[in-house]
């Protein structure tokens, strides 16, 4: 699969209480999501940036997009060399450092997916499969941080 894939996605704010952005805490950071024929989804700033904490948040969605990402070439490069997945969780967490001038960015991500194979003659080649993972994820790709990975592989 060569070539060039185009993504489109709407960002609406939908924060805006009657007077616009006339001052900083005169606005929500309330935000809808859409990509058509999908659902849409409700986002917001992080709750110290006076974000909703029910909604998704864009650091939320980088680390969802991370996670995701590797678990779905994961499973490619697990087809590829005969390895059975049947179960994968990943408990992904990321660090965000703020600069002290209003900006900030992740200083590192580490993904630590739980996989589940099923036989135990699978679990090194599972092992391995995360280092192929890694080289093919796109959007781990496209971060100027370390995605870092502390897989755990078992037999069913």
């Amino acid at each position: 699969m060569n070539g060039e894939h185009q993504y489109r996605l709407r960002a609406t704010w939908t924060g805006d209480r009657g007077a616009g952005t006339t001052g900083y805490r005169d606005y929500d950071r309330s935000v809808s999501l859409e990509v058509d024929g999908k659902p849409l989804l409700e986002a917001s700033a992080d709750t110290p940036f006076r974000g909703d904490p029910a909604k998704w948040n864009p650091e939320e969605l980088l680390l969802g997009a991370l996670s995701e990402c590797h678990l779905l070439s994961y499973l490619y490069a697990c087809v590829k060399v005969g390895v059975v997945v049947v179960g994968y969780e990943d408990d992904a967490s990321g660090t965000l450092v703020e600069d002290g001038k209003g900006g900030g960015a992740f200083t590192e991500v580490t993904l630590r997916p739980r996989v589940v194979v099923a036989d135990e003659s699978m679990v090194e080649a599972a092992r391995a499969a995360h280092r192929q993972a890694r080289e093919w994820c796109f959007i781990a790709n496209s971060v100027n941080f370390p995605v870092l990975h502390e897989p755990e592989v078992v037999a069913a």
